[in-house]
């Protein structure tokens, strides 16, 4: 779509006439994206000072292509065509800009204004995507492809903000048609005086902008939107759809909500819930915290994960009485802060210990325990299969980590024949972790409530990595197999002192000293 501003309208706006002016051309489509898209034009059509659109709803397919995703020549130069024509509409309807974009998500309703306060000939707001991809490159090569830079990675992640001059971006670009230089602009290679670059619709309209001097600018200042990593030529609509889910996983992620406009929820599709290859999947999380409890659910459902909620036991609610029914190990003090367990961590442990009493109850031979602070990776479902199918080729293991914080930097040896799993070293974080019946039968029957540390310092002391060996002095029998899926497939929604980070072990009080004491009487 392509949306031409004319700022000498904007008297208007005391009259409700919109200076925006919209112009889509949608064809070649093996979805239903021309029904979304006629529903959508006609609910905010009245918001538009004009509003075009023209689409081709028989072409599904170019000749000689051999995938949705193929680029032949021929669908290349229709590219060319269709962005040029838009490009020039703007110009012949006196518009002041113009935004292209196609297959991006802008999610900050301030875009376009803060786009065109930038004061610049070419702009473009830098987009979010699963890895490293984004909307812009930093540099290119002597034939004009792709060449990664140093310099790319500390702009996408935001190092340092601002706008940057690079070679190349696209997707959605902003162009400041007012500017006497842009009517140099084009996206068709035969309007370049001998061009020599490649058949290509984007580095053609940077060339084109390079060979007349004007500067692309990347910006960095705000969160923008995301954009969908192009798909390799084998790939399928099934694989896009996944690119996708990631994208929603993100946002879902970084704590913000999704939002489906009612206008076209039937278009809305989300998978079938299941368990994956595990009898139960348990997710822990504290009354207290339903913000919590409703982005892991949402996760849930884009993920199609069949879920079962545990309410944690919630250390603030702990008194003497309940505490005096535990006992403690009297050796026990955090390695960073030198403290006695809080009642966070005891509560937590505790969380733990119920979902692992239930598996052993209910004879589950796999389980798969979560926390409520944890950010997915991307694929997260064919990633816990391929680390599965590797676990339940090994007869003998435990618990296998999926996240964590790893606290040795020696190296932890790959297990023989695997691609995905290396035995786990002394490890932080209980994030997530595949538990077999086995293994949780050995947890329990360590009593851990009889010499109570934290669960993250419990667990490397059951599989004997813990370097504290007067720690593990107290549990003579050490035989838990505890493994790692390398890359790790959870991690923290934050770290600590970031914006956002609350603790509900870290936040809580010390246990008395004496509770602590009468063990050792």
């Amino acid at each position: 779509m392509t949306s031409a501003i004319n700022s000498s309208q904007k008297n208007k706006f005391a009259f409700q006439i919109s200076p925006l002016q919209g112009r889509i051309r949608s064809d070649h489509n093996v979805d239903r994206s021309i029904s979304i898209l006629k529903l959508w034009i006609d609910s905010v059509k009245d918001a538009y000072h004009s509003l075009y659109s023209e689409f081709d709803e028989d072409a599904s397919s170019y000749p000689g292509e051999v995938g949705l995703a193929h680029w032949t020549d021929e669908r290349f130069s229709h590219m060319m065509s269709l962005r040029d024509n838009a490009l020039n509409y703007a110009r012949e309807n006196w518009a002041d800009y113009i935004l292209a974009n196609a297959d991006v998500f802008l999610t900050n309703p301030n875009t376009l204004t803060y786009l065109i306060s930038k004061n610049r000939t070419l702009v473009a707001p830098m987009l979010y995507s699963e890895g490293l991809y984004s909307n812009f490159w930093h540099g290119m090569t002597e034939d004009y492809y792709y060449l990664r830079t140093d310099e790319y990675k500390p702009i996408l992640e935001k190092e340092n903000v601002s706008c940057y001059s690079v070679p190349m971006i696209h997707s959605c670009v902003l162009v400041d048609l007012r500017r006497s230089e842009s009517d140099f602009l084009t996206y068709r290679s035969d309007k370049i005086e001998n061009y020599d670059g490649p058949h290509d619709d984007i580095i053609v309209f940077a060339l084109s902008a390079k060979k007349n001097n004007i500067n692309l600018y990347i910006c960095n200042e705000d969160h923008f939107g995301y954009i969908t990593v192009p798909l390799e030529q084998e790939d399928d609509k099934s694989y896009d759809l996944e690119h996708l889910r990631n994208i929603k996983m993100d946002i879902l992620n970084s704590g913000q909500s999704l939002y489906v406009n009612d206008l076209l929820k039937e278009y809305t599709d989300l998978p079938r819930k299941d368990t994956m290859m595990f009898d139960n999947i348990f997710m822990i999380n504290l009354k207290r915290r339903p913000d919590r409890r409703k982005r892991m659910n949402q996760c849930f459902d884009e993920l199609g994960l069949k879920v079962q909620t545990v309410d944690a036991v919630d250390g603030k609610a702990l008194n003497e009485t309940f505490l005096q029914t535990l006992r403690f190990m009297p050796d026990f003090k955090d390695p960073y802060h030198k403290r006695p367990m809080k009642l966070g961590e005891i509560g937590c442990f505790l969380s733990h210990y119920h979902v692992w009493e239930e598996i052993v109850q209910r004879g589950y031979q796999s389980t798969l325990v979560l926390e409520d602070d944890i950010r997915f990776e991307g694929f997260f479902k064919s990633k816990v299969h391929s680390v599965m199918n590797e676990v339940l080729k090994i007869l003998n293991w435990d618990l296998v980590y999926f996240g964590r914080k790893r606290l040795q930097e020696k190296d932890e040896p790959w297990i023989e024949g695997a691609r995905y799993l290396v035995e786990a070293g002394y490890s932080y974080w209980t994030l997530g972790y595949a538990l077999s019946l086995r293994g949780a039968k050995k947890l329990l029957e360590a009593e851990p409530l009889t010499k109570l540390v934290p669960v993250d310092e419990y667990l490397p002391i059951l599989f004997d990595k813990h370097p504290h060996q007067n720690w593990k002095g107290y549990y003579p029998k050490r035989d838990l197999v505890a493994l790692s899926a390398a890359p790790l497939l959870l991690y923290p929604t934050h770290y600590t002192g970031e914006k956002g980070y609350v603790s509900d072990t870290e936040d809580s009080i010390i246990i008395p000293e004496a509770i602590i004491a009468k063990e050792d009487l």
